[in-house]
């Protein structure tokens, strides 16, 4: 299917959106009697009442499951990240940030990772709409992408709430969602206001990169039935010192030239642009239509960071110490949301076009140069791949009584990624003999797609007046694999007026990304990883790939009271299977192929990506909120986990043993609340084999581990009046500063302490 035809079909999908509006003009607000229109604007709301009982949407109740975690505007604004809004997220139970391998390579380039499974398994939204950026950033042998996530496309003063769903709760998400999926709420358009936020944050270590930005959000109605938002946003991130991490060693190449080669890199610099315009058109009182358009550009300011540690090239060292880019990502949107309500029930649909232009310094994917600037000839050249993804969903919620009072819920939702990548194919390896793609990388086609449509039901039942059980299934067609199914159930009984156990199951999966299944991507391994005894070897895409599958279990329970006391314990415990790797199956041999780095003639053998063996995760996330006075709050919760293991005994992402997150917040008074919270992080243990096909054991430096430690912030938010807010504070209070040595799990640097301060004007 091309790119033409896969947006008729969203758009196809898209126009159930005004299956809606034939009702639309018909139902107006005259016709309505006072609790017709509270039964609307509950319904609105996700809630609908029937015989005097609240029952929620489907969609709604599975936010009510134990894994879910909300984040609000006032959070973010009394503790400001200073960038990436995964800085907040990551204090979340079940969260942190890891690398996309347990290699280390790229350890800097943090992600959001939900419950173990890994960044690829996190699926990042804005408004419920899917955000996929990443997918154009090329997917190395190891896994490793030169990405820093899709976290990072909002400013965080732009954000109403954030939704974090782990577990069972996110299946209903479709791919991507394994581990969890993260939701992040813009503010609509509301009354007139102009709000102006400025930031910025100073590390007390001059070699660290600082952060300042500045944005304008602004809003308000145009007509009674038209109004407004947009928001700009310009974020400067500085990158950390070329020697943070230690002085570079010289050596001498095998020529006798000199050589100097960095220690690992510190944190790369960010330049952040967003521009995003809203334009909301409120039909009649039951039918509302959203019109939004986009832009935003990240562009790195480089710090020396390469796929296996420090770069060499004089070039590359001028290029970090000016701090110039080396890649950039610009990212587009245009998209059309409708709202309805009727007489049986309400919906919300939405279809979006998302194009990213992927440019940057091309890179090498053949053995210890793989992911490495190539700075041959005329230097380094520029090189840009594109995605377009084209999504559609139409969900409608029906409110029924069949025995017990319920909501049903049926959705359809497609995806389409169209992706055009020169860059990865065109330093592609010349095969010297036939396994079903040219030979030269000149021939091979340098466009790959994959679409996927879904189906999904579920249905909120209120068994009693202390049961409510949500039943689901979702049924899923990709044009590569085929259908796959994800069944779930979840379920919350109330035990007491206080403590209520929530529970839950569901298959989850992630389809093979478009570098696993195109065949004309290919790598080289120059010697380098290959069983023992074997020359260089291939690896291919592989069309033939199955679906990464999870069966997700949770059991909670939690106690809240009157009070304001609330805590809560929960169990997870996720089978794993499919996890795609390089594999180990030979597809394929060239005998006798002469190799001039080696000085001889040798066997290549030919491999693919392939789908692994069973794995298991399982841990525990825990919370209690402890209301010591009426204007003091102690919140705090934790992650432990307790076995993370894929079919060859390794961790499937290097996260902390166990995390504790604690904090006080003092509402001294209207204007002013102060804040203390600290994190502190178990040991993070490094793999113990190689990623490749050998499974090779890791020794020396490798082994080592990241020790235990502790990170304090404290700060202040105060409102002056209804116009002028002010925040400040010291992150990482008592300086505990690591730096990254590349090898084993000391893979990132924890920047040590900074002072921020914030101001906010509302106009």
């Amino acid at each position: 299917m091309n790119f033409h035809r896969a947006f008729r079909t969203a758009t196809a999908i898209g126009l159930l959106m005004s299956v809606s509006l034939l009702s639309a003009h018909a139902q107006t607000a005259g016709s309505k009697t006072k609790e017709e229109k509270e039964k609307a604007r509950k319904e609105q709301a996700g809630t609908i009442v029937l015989n005097e009982v609240v029952v929620l949407s489907a969609g709604e109740q599975t936010k009510q499951a134990p894994g879910v975690s909300n984040i609000s505007a006032e959070d973010i604004e009394k503790s400001p990240p200073a960038n990436d809004i995964s800085e907040i997220i990551r204090k979340m139970p079940g969260v942190n940030l890891t690398g996309n391998t347990t290699t280390g390579n790229r350890g800097n380039q943090r992600q959001i990772d939900i419950r173990g499974m890994g960044p690829e398994n996190t699926l990042i939204l804005i408004d419920g709409k899917p955000v996929l950026s990443r997918n154009s950033v090329r997917f190395s042998f190891g896994g490793e992408r030169d990405t820093r996530g899709d976290s990072n496309w909002v400013p965080a003063e732009a954000i109403e709430r954030i939704e974090v769903l782990r577990g069972p709760a996110a299946a209903r998400y479709g791919s991507g969602a394994s581990g969890g999926v993260v939701n992040i709420i813009t503010k609509r358009a509301t009354e007139k206001s102009v709000s102006v936020t400025t930031y910025a944050n100073v590390p007390e270590d001059s070699r660290e990169g600082g952060n300042r930005r500045a944005n304008v959000v602004a809003s308000g109605p145009l007509s009674d039935a038209l109004s407004y938002r947009i928001y700009g946003n310009i974020s400067v991130t500085d990158p950390d010192d070329l020697d943070i991490n230690g002085p570079g060693t010289e050596t001498v190449d095998r020529n006798g030239n000199k050589v100097v080669t960095m220690n690992p890199a510190g944190r790369e610099g960010v330049v952040n642009k967003d521009l995003k315009g809203l334009l909301s058109w409120q039909v009649n009182p039951d039918h509302r239509l959203d019109f939004e358009a986009g832009l935003s550009r990240q562009g790195n300011k480089y710090a020396g960071d390469t796929l296996f540690g420090g770069t060499s090239s004089e070039v590359l060292q001028e290029i970090a110490r000016k701090g110039e880019e080396t890649n950039r990502m610009t990212r587009t949107t245009l998209s059309a949301t409708h709202a309805g309500q009727y007489g049986f029930g309400d919906s919300d649909s939405y279809i979006q076009w998302e194009r990213t232009l992927n440019n940057r310094f091309q890179e090498g994917n053949t053995g210890g140069g793989e992911g490495t600037i190539i700075t041959s000839g005329d230097g380094p050249q520029r090189v840009e791949s594109t995605l377009d993804v084209v999504s559609a969903r139409s969900e409608f919620n029906i409110p029924v009584t069949l025995v017990y009072d319920q909501k049903m819920t049926v959705g359809v939702e497609y995806r389409g990624e169209f992706f055009d990548d020169p860059a990865s194919i065109s330093i592609g390896q010349a095969l010297p003999g036939d396994v079903g793609v040219p030979l030269t990388p000149g021939d091979r086609p340098t466009s790959s797609s994959a679409n996927m449509v879904g189906i999904y039901f579920e249905d909120n039942i209120l068994v009693g007046d202390d049961w409510i059980v949500t039943p689901a299934v979702r049924f899923d067609y990709h044009d590569k694999f085929g259908f796959n199914a994800s069944p779930s159930l979840n379920a919350s009984w109330k035990l007491t007026d206080d403590i209520t156990i929530k529970g839950g199951i569901a298959r989850p999966f992630k389809a093979p990304n478009l570098f696993q299944t195109n065949p004309n991507y290919i790598y080289n391994s120059a010697g380098g990883g290959c069983p023992p005894g074997q020359g260089p070897c291939y690896i291919l895409g592989n069309e033939d790939l199955d679906p990464e599958i999870s069966v997700n279990k949770e059991i909670g329970i939690n106690y809240t009271n009157v009070a304001g006391w609330n805590a809560g314990i929960t169990y997870f415990h996720n089978d794993y299977k499919n996890k795609i790797t390089t594999g180990d199956t030979i597809y394929g041999i060239f005998h006798n192929i002469w190799n001039n780095r080696l000085g001889g003639y040798y066997d290549n053998y030919v491999y693919r990506w392939e789908n692994g063996g069973p794995g298991v995760i399982q841990g525990l996330e825990g919370n209690l909120s402890v209301p010591v006075l009426d204007n003091l709050t102690w919140s705090t919760n934790f992650t432990k986990m307790i076995e993370s293991r894929n079919s060859r005994g390794q961790p499937y992402s290097l996260i902390p043993d166990y995390t504790i997150n604690t904090s006080l917040e003092w509402q001294a008074s209207e204007k002013l609340a102060l804040m203390l919270s600290a994190t502190h992080y178990g040991k993070i243990k490094p793999a113990t084999r190689s990623s490749g096909y050998g499974n090779s054991p890791i020794t020396g430096v490798g082994l080592s581990e990241r020790e235990a430690y502790t990170i304090v912030n404290t700060g202040f938010d105060f409102k002056a009046n209804e116009n002028f807010k002010f925040s400040a504070g010291i992150k990482n209070l008592f300086d505990k500063k690591l730096l990254r040595t590349g090898e084993g799990a000391n893979t990132y640097n924890e920047p040590g302490r900074s002072y921020y301060i914030s101001l906010s004007g509302t106009f």
